[in-house]
């Protein structure tokens, strides 16, 4: 139930599909004074799809977000009752608001979310891809040097990372993301929750063919793949090791040929020899 003081109302809003505004999302509409949306026409036909009949809308966005903060804090203070939306999905990912719910966490306005859709979870948990950890990126920036530099970081971390694209640009993107991530699975999601819902799996450096693909697209790319050890990096693993220990060349050779199958003592001394270029003094 809404409170009778001042609250702000973070409401996640169906991403296609109408019936999935839940019934909580669908009262706390209604029965707010005003719905902050980051597009009031889109809200406004959101509520007409969903028989939402909610009482006004107050535009609400990136380049506003900042002027209007003060005003509806002020509002919120007198005891009004605020619902904010975005364009679709729950607010504040990858859409405007934290600057306000951070306002009125420091004025101590309640603040209560209201969980729903979100489309980048969506995307991730219908890919099939590992979930944990992952990281949101919103929006890639345009240029590839900026999407270079900001994936760059990510290139040899274990997480799975997901951003939004438009179609026009999306195979652009994901040749950009392979260059500087490498071989990984892949998901574009298109369209969820909706009739044409689609769920395009491959791989990173053999995309599917996106030329055709319409509507909103979240991709998923999967984290690093581990590459296959060589029996001589393993080897030459266990020669470093067993060198931190001390010996001589062919102690040191008999003391990995007891912990590697298949191996003897001259083939590991040989390796030995060959990775210096010399032939091991004895010690």
């Amino acid at each position: 139930m809404l409170t009778s003081d001042g609250a702000l109302f973070v409401v996640a809003t169906p991403l296609g599909n109408a019936d999935d505004l839940s019934p909580r999302a669908r009262e706390v509409l209604e029965s707010a004074e005003l719905v902050l949306a980051e597009d009031t026409r889109r809200a406004g036909l959101m509520c007409q799809r969903c028989n939402v009949r909610a009482k006004r809308f107050l535009s609400f966005h990136d380049h506003n977000e900042e002027e209007k903060t003060a005003s509806i804090v002020t509002m919120l203070k007198e005891g009004a009752r605020l619902a904010l939306v975005s364009d679709a999905g729950l607010p504040l990912v990858a859409d405007p608001g934290y600057r306000l719910v951070r306002a009125c966490r420091a004025e101590g306005i309640p603040v209560s979310v209201i969980p729903g859709p979100c489309a980048p979870v969506t995307a991730l948990a219908g890919s099939g891809i590992a979930p944990q950890p992952f990281t949101f990126f919103g929006f890639l920036p345009r240029a590839r040097a900026d999407i270079e530099e900001t994936l760059r970081p990510f290139a040899a971390l274990p997480v799975t990372l997901i951003f939004f694209e438009r179609k026009d640009r999306l195979a652009e993107t994901l040749r950009t993301a392979a260059a500087v991530l490498g071989p990984r699975e892949l998901c574009i999601a298109r369209e969820l929750t909706k009739t044409h819902e689609e769920y395009l799996v491959g791989r990173l450096e053999t995309p599917p063919d996106t030329a055709g693909l319409l509507g909103e697209i979240t991709v998923v790319v999967g984290p690093p793949e581990a590459r296959a050890v060589t029996p001589r990096e393993e080897i030459l693993a266990l020669i470093a090791e067993e060198r931190r220990g001390g010996g001589s060349p062919r102690s040191i050779a008999r003391r990995v040929q007891a912990r590697a199958l298949g191996w003897t003592v001259k083939g590991i001394y040989a390796m030995m020899s060959s990775e210096t270029g010399t032939e091991p003094a004895e010690e």
